[in-house]
């Protein structure tokens, strides 16, 4: 499901917005930063400080990550179902991930969330539509960022 070029942009923004429901139907987005990518249908971030994304999880597993590529003005929209698993409790191949890409962290991580993916949607900018090339956006956006 997840494309090589999904999976590059995961790897280089790999904060998402998680997006979760309240137990009264609102709706809940929170910021992940220890995404990982298991296969090309799993996706799992480290629970650091999250006890109302975790709460929300266990009572409706239904959730949406956005990453974003602000540099291209390109996201992805992954809808998938959670699974929290305690760190005692989860294999040595999700241990592997967090160890190789989150090592500094991983002590901190109470349980992992492995999220299913159930369907991928690609976003773009407008800019794109009406002519923009990915160069003119790269060189304006960088040069946004590098301003700050």
């Amino acid at each position: 499901m997840l494309t090589d070029p999904m999976k590059s942009l995961i790897r280089a923004f790999s904060a998402g917005s998680v997006a979760t429901v309240n137990t009264n139907g609102t709706p809940s987005v929170s910021p992940k930063a220890t995404f990982v990518i298991l296969d090309d249908q799993t996706l799992a971030y480290g629970n650091i400080r999250s006890p109302r994304t975790s709460a929300n999880l266990r009572a409706n597993p239904a959730v949406e990550v956005c990453f974003t590529d602000v540099v291209h003005r390109r996201a992805l929209r992954i809808t998938g179902t959670a699974e929290i698993l305690r760190a005692a409790d989860a294999g040595p191949d999700i241990h592997a991930a967090f160890a190789t890409s989150w090592a500094d962290y991983k002590s901190r991580m109470s349980s992992f969330v492995v999220i299913r993916i159930t369907d991928v949607e690609e976003i773009t900018s407008l800019a794109y539509d009406v002519g923009i090339t990915e160069a003119e956006l790269k060189a304006t956006n960088l040069e946004k960022l590098n301003a700050l």
